[in-house]
């Protein structure tokens, strides 16, 4: 039984926001008209104001190519009606994957890339009749302190560093002399993001996203304000890297590959699993809390967007023209990012009603878009909404609130939640997201041959149903030998 998503008409949900105090924050209209005007970026024209957001499938194979699963997915988002869609994290790097079964952008799987690409299109031609109007993109990705062969961390963060595993196999945390990525090593990295931004216009993707959220690399170095050296301490030494690759990708394209970026505005702090009542509580943080980016360092349970909506503005004048606004960490905090009914296996119950954290969302995006009105302000924090989450978007639109709505997880269960939204008025409440934290839970199973199972719906897709059983089973099987030893 749901434990807060309990409505059975916008009235329901509306009376539940107004409870809690968050109607400046959610706000609903059944004028869904908003969602259906086209939006101009880069040049071209996206037809609707609705996008599926980078979510891995951790199904690729393990040099980094687009496996079966991964085109089932893709081509699923194609046909879907949503006119933007947002291709998921791409490693620039073998070292940079954050998991096995990552895609990996280089010369050599550069074809099978060109063919996800054109299978996507043709998804979307076959239902919509053309293409012309549907923008896909790439975000480019290095995965830092959450690199799966080993943390490859940009400085000491003193809240981070002690639930980071130097050594998964015994557990052992990240210490004071862990190394940290020099100098040099950034410099290489920014090498690699921008070859592999190339790469992708080669292929024919119509922008690329420097990814800079949820504490992967370039988020973390938005937060280095305890590094020392060229790129940490200053703002502008902590935009240093993805101020150069910027210019660089500019300059070698002669300005005609559009730039996004998906970007942390607000990081929060860690929390843990209380182990008397599941629910997740903050762990140790110490004042100022000087390691999180968008954090209010004498209260890091707020929010603070100066920096924030100054890095949107500056990517702007470097040639940014569309900006994601999402938080938090999967890793640690995961309720920040990903507001939810359950927990996956291994998390912790919300310490929040999940419509608190959709409004920190909209609130957050909200203000990005205020300062910075030119900007292209992509959403998130849509899925707990279910099928009402159209409501929601249509009336952040209509207010200026924010230029399009981004679905992740609820795209996973109902690709073409666009589709239906246009033809029918309204999302089958049959077809979306209940945000149970299986995708997640596919995610953090390892115990395959391939070092992870790949990441799907298991509620609402018979696929990844029978993927989950296996995951289960592995899981026991894995446990008896480990018994047994």
């Amino acid at each position: 039984m749901s434990r807060y998503f309990r409505y059975r008409s916008l009235a329901d949900l509306h009376a539940d926001i107004v409870k809690l105090g968050l109607e400046d924050d959610v706000r609903l209209t059944d004028d869904l008209s908003p969602l259906w005007r086209p939006v101009a970026f880069g040049g071209r024209t996206i037809g609707n104001a609705l996008a599926i957001q980078p979510m891995e499938g951790c199904d690729g194979t393990l040099d980094g190519k687009p496996d079966e699963l991964t085109v089932r997915r893709w081509e699923r988002f194609g046909a879907g009606g949503a006119k933007l869609i947002w291709g998921e994290a791409t490693a620039v790097v073998e070292e940079g994957r954050a998991n096995t079964r990552q895609l990996l952008i280089n010369e050599t799987n550069a074809r099978a890339l060109d063919d996800l690409l054109a299978r996507t299109r043709a998804a979307h031609r076959t239902v919509c009749g053309s293409d012309d109007d549907l923008v896909v993109g790439l975000q480019l990705t290095h995965s830092g302190r959450y690199s799966y062969q080993r943390p490859l961390i940009a400085f000491h963060d003193p809240a981070v560093d002690p639930i980071t595993l130097a050594d998964k196999k015994r557990k052992l945390p990240v210490t004071d002399e862990y190394p940290i990525l020099s100098d040099d090593d950034l410099k290489r990295i920014e090498d690699a993001l921008v070859a592999g931004a190339l790469l992708a216009w080669r292929i024919g993707f119509d922008f690329v996203d420097i990814k800079q959220c949820h504490r992967y690399l370039l988020s973390e170095l938005l937060a280095a304000k305890l590094r020392e050296g060229v790129y940490g301490g200053s703002l502008d030494n902590r935009t240093r890297l993805v101020r150069n690759v910027i210019r660089r990708i500019r300059e070698e394209t002669g300005d005609r590959l559009p730039l996004a970026s998906r970007m942390n505005v607000y990081d929060g702090i860690p929390y843990r699993i209380d182990p008397e009542t599941s629910v997740g509580v903050h762990r140790l943080y110490p004042i100022p809390y000087r390691s999180g980016f968008g954090v209010d360092e004498q209260n890091p349970f707020r929010e603070d967007l100066t920096e924030p909506i100054r890095v949107a503005g500056l990517l702007r004048e470097w040639g940014v023209t569309m900006v994601n606004v999402t938080m938090g960490s999967p890793y640690y905090n995961p309720h920040v990012g990903r507001p939810a009914e359950k927990p996956p296996i291994d998390g912790y119950e919300a310490p929040e009603h999940p419509l608190y954290g959709v409004a920190r969302h909209f609130r957050c995006a909200a203000a990005v878009q205020r300062a910075h009105p030119d900007l292209v302000v992509v959403g998130t924090g849509y899925s707990w909404l279910q099928q009402y989450l159209i409501n929601a978007a249509a009336a952040n639109m209509r207010d200026g609130r924010v230029t399009i709505a981004g679905v992740g997880r609820g795209a996973l269960a109902y690709p073409n939640f666009a589709r239906d939204a246009q033809t029918a008025g309204s999302m089958a409440g049959k077809k979306v997201c209940i945000t149970v934290s299986y995708c997640t839970a596919l995610m953090r199973g390892k115990h395959n041959e391939l070092g992870q199972f790949p990441s799907g719906c298991v509620p609402r897709d018979k696929v990844y149903a029978e993927v989950y059983k296996e995951m289960l089973r592995t899981s026991d099987r894995q446990k008896s030998v480990t018994s047994d030893k």
